[in-house]
């Protein structure tokens, strides 16, 4: 298994963490409420993880047959 195969997961909720936590502050920033912003924030993580993980399992590599191979 290679380093990127590991780290890949982490950058993903990175990403996830990073764009809840912009969407939160633009709600706070915008309403100045605290709780409204957390459950901003919350949503906007839940959502963005679960559609980047619909993103990676749509995009999986597929391996080829070994008879699909017109140079053998």
């Amino acid at each position: 298994m290679a380093r990127n195969d590991k780290t890949r997961p982490a950058e993903l909720v990175g990403l996830a963490f990073a764009a809840g936590l912009f969407l939160g502050g633009i709600v706070l920033v915008v309403t100045r409420d605290i709780s409204l912003a957390a459950v901003a924030g919350g949503g906007g993580f839940v959502v963005t993880i679960v559609t980047l993980a619909m993103i990676v399992l749509a995009m999986s590599p597929q391996l080829p047959k070994s008879g699909d191979n017109p140079h053998d």
